[in-house]
């Protein structure tokens, strides 16, 4: 079962990133992610808002400057996330088959 919101810990988490990174990109990319507040006023992501997170995560890892990942979520948001999915897929695959050289090697 998928959680409804994540805490920013959360999502700093999933990203492998600091918690600080997401509050800036939260704040640079405001149209695209729109966390909202709980009582205690701290920013609660949704499951869309992550997968945002993601892909500027991509974006940005790749070498594009910020203005660039935004250009590029607005004109080309479902591109960016298959180009990150398939990405995610062939990075998995790769681990899997270290293992299987690692375990054919001992």
């Amino acid at each position: 079962m998928r959680k409804v919101l994540y805490t920013i810990g959360e999502v700093a988490d999933i990203l492998g990133v600091n918690v600080s990174h997401v509050r800036f990109w939260s704040d640079t990319f405001h149209g695209f992610v729109n966390p909202v507040r709980n009582a205690k006023g701290n920013r609660m992501f949704s499951a869309e808002d992550v997968e945002t997170f993601r892909q500027i995560d991509y974006l940005v890892k790749s070498g594009m400057k910020l203005e660039g990942v935004m250009r590029r979520l607005r004109d080309e948001k479902s591109a960016v996330s298959a180009e990150r999915k398939i990405l995610d897929s062939l990075k998995a695959i790769r681990d899997q088959l270290v293992e299987v050289r690692t375990s054919l090697s001992k």
